[in-house]
């Protein structure tokens, strides 16, 4: 009998252990994530109508889908390997085309992301420091505008935090497969992005060389099989683009000799850091992005050592930036460098954050500040992990917490400075930091947590304020950007271009005046036209494709890919752009062209509008539109040439 009573009385307790949640602090993150990434997402639209046009064609022609084509007839790429488009092709293709099939599946990559973050802190730093490493993340307000967007950047981060996920466990065990699968999420960001995932593989390469788990032979060949499963992944769709005749595949975007090592290696790889010319950083005179020979890059403000923390980047992801730094340097050298699986942990961490942080404080060319969210998961991993060694008490914890505080107030008030917004926030910054370091240092040990505690919520309230703001509006067009719809190159609102802190409803930096179409900024609701950025007059576009579908139908050529892909999204219209992303990126030959109106894939050119003149020594499809005008039979359209029966006279000029 009273065994009976005792297993009656203790059923109720075991239910309640079974239905419990074993980590309910990672429930909640997802949760926080979940709601940000996905709350009111419909009303950002197309977001960046560029890459939205390349899915609903690439939707529509497997072809298309393979190549990434912008277009359906298969002429032009995007400037991007396409593995982030498939995902939303393939979406598209389940769900049909709307706004949420493309923006759903990246807000779901954001949420993953912070679940890994958390598990890749929480396995050497505890429970704690996996919450503080995911809430970070979370709360950054360009990762919460990055997941709420179509660009490949969600992806990329996804894809770079599997990498040191799997290096971690690695570590733990010494298994070459982790590495192997390390390689993979590098191989798979280099084809969401190219050369951007590689900013992670010095410090994966370093912590495995440094910990040996299995000796120092074994690890050199375990770094070998690392680099080959990156390059196989990687390389797998540039290696297709090369092997494949170029009568039979797209014109790859962002060159001008069709070369697909020509876009790894210079517009989405040197061009990147150094500005060049043919690069996407030159336009010359640091007007835009410094041109050649370097100079001020205007999208994140000037290279240098505070550019992070600077005006057009710090309220997206310099927040914590000073409290991952000096606890991470602490934490490093509490190690000694002993080969251990934390030392191996934050050397490839911290390595991954460093040469990030330098390669973006040193980029002459174009650099958008929604290119910070690749820094803010490295940061946050900083953050949780030293949040984790002063939780639990580890070596010299008194220490590295108050420098870790010291290190966030500074950086923080750096970036209110710079910012000008929550003018009311830095001295109680000030009084909360200095308090809580004070705690920490002189107050007995059982405080340390609400010490911790206070000063991660006080510096918390500035990131997160943003993050929540950037819910209030569109953040859709070419530049997505958190925060209020003021900050950063803020991509068009619904009905008009934004600018440069010009906002997201017409304006600002290059936007286009009350009521136009086009300009610099783009976006725009669906199915407003808005022309994208360098779209030019869409309306007149229209015009011109409406008179091709009356007069036998056909491709047209123009000259901006973001003015094609806005006719693509407002009229599914055969529109290509000849000269890149906006016009002067691409350089097409004449006999290529020739090529395309002999076997009918072009039977129009367009002229007018779209495309920003080249002041770099780029002519983008300056040559190719002029000879059109020249060769091609006018219409009633202005701008609008017939080149059927030219391939012959085009051949001849060339």
């Amino acid at each position: 009998m009273t065994a009976t009573t005792i297993d009656d009385a203790s059923r109720p307790a075991a239910r309640a252990r079974s239905l419990s949640v074993p980590c309910p602090e990672l429930l909640g993150l997802l949760v926080v994530a979940a709601a940000l990434d996905l709350w009111g997402l419909s009303k950002n639209g197309w977001a960046n109508e560029y890459y939205a046009g390349a899915v609903r064609s690439m939707a529509s022609s497997w072809h298309a889908f393979l190549y990434g084509s912008l277009d359906a007839a298969g002429l032009m790429t995007v400037d991007k390997p396409p593995l982030a488009l498939w995902v939303q092709a393939l979406s598209v293709r389940v769900f049909g085309f709307h706004s949420l099939s493309l923006l759903v599946p990246q807000a779901l990559m954001g949420v993953a992301s912070v679940a890994l973050v958390y598990d890749l802190v929480r396995r050497r730093w505890g429970r704690a420091g996996g919450f503080a490493a995911g809430a970070a993340l979370a709360l950054t307000p360009i990762t919460v505008a990055i997941s709420r967007h179509n660009n490949p950047d969600a992806l990329l981060i996804l894809c770079v935090v599997f990498a040191l996920w799997a290096l971690v466990r690695g570590l733990e065990d010494g298994r070459t497969r982790w590495l192997v699968w390390a390689g993979v999420g590098v191989g798979l960001g280099f084809e969401a992005k190219m050369g951007a995932a590689l900013l992670v593989v010095p410090g994966i390469v370093a912590a495995w060389l440094w910990v040996a788990p299995r000796g120092r032979m074994a690890a050199a060949r375990a770094v070998g099989a690392f680099g080959a499963a990156a390059a196989v992944v990687g390389l797998a769709w540039p290696v297709l683009m090369w092997l494949t005749p170029a009568g039979s595949r797209p014109w790859i975007s962002g060159t001008s000799d069709n070369s697909i090592w020509s876009l790894i290696v210079g517009y989405n790889g040197l061009g990147r850091l150094d500005g060049e010319a043919g690069g996407p950083g030159g336009m010359g005179g640091g007007g835009f992005g410094g041109g050649a020979g370097g100079g001020n890059s205007l999208f994140g403000g000037s290279p240098g050592v505070f550019r992070l923390v600077g005006d057009a980047l710090g309220g997206q992801a310099g927040w914590l930036l000073g409290l991952a730094l000096a606890g991470g340097a602490g934490l490093l050298i509490v190690t000694r460098l002993r080969r251990t699986p934390s030392t191996g942990w934050l050397i490839a961490i911290g390595g991954a954050f460093l040469t990030t942080a330098v390669a973006f404080s040193t980029a002459k060319g174009i650099f958008h500040p929604y290119y910070t969210s690749e820094l803010a998961p490295f940061t946050a991993a900083l953050v949780g992990a030293t949040v984790g060694h002063v939780a639990t008490r580890g070596k010299h914890w008194r220490w590295i917490g108050a420098a870790a505080i010291a290190g966030g107030v500074i950086s923080e008030l750096a970036v209110l400075h710079s910012s000008g917004t929550l003018s009311w926030l830095p001295p109680l910054l000030v009084l909360a930091g200095l308090g809580a370091a004070a705690a920490l240092i002189a107050a007995p040990s059982r405080w340390r947590r609400t010490a911790l505690a206070t000063a991660l919520a006080t510096l918390t309230i500035a990131p997160a304020s943003w993050a929540v703001q950037t819910l209030g509006h569109a953040t859709n067009g070419t530049f997505p950007a958190g925060g209020s719809a003021q900050e950063g190159f803020g991509g068009g609102g619904p009905g008009g271009g934004g600018g440069f802190r010009g906002g997201r409803s017409g304006g600002g930096f290059g936007g286009p005046p009350p009521g136009a179409q086009g300009g610099f900024g783009g976006g725009g609701a669906p199915g407003a036209g808005g022309g994208g950025m360098f779209g030019g007059d869409s309306a007149a576009l229209q015009e011109a494709v409406s008179y091709a579908k009356a007069h036998g139908g056909g491709t047209i050529g123009v000259s901006s890919q973001s003015s094609a892909a806005s006719a693509i999204l407002t009229s599914d219209a055969g529109v290509a752009g000849l000269g890149g992303f906006s016009g002067r990126e691409s350089q097409v030959s004449l006999s290529w062209l020739a090529d395309q109106v002999a076997a009918g894939k072009i039977r129009w050119i367009y002229t007018a509008g779209g495309g920003m003149p080249g002041n770099d020594g780029r002519t983008g499809a300056t040559d190719v539109m002029s000879a059109a005008a020249e060769i091609g039979t006018a219409t009633s359209v202005d701008g609008l040439y017939d080149m059927q029966g030219t391939a012959a006279a085009l051949r001849a000029a060339a």
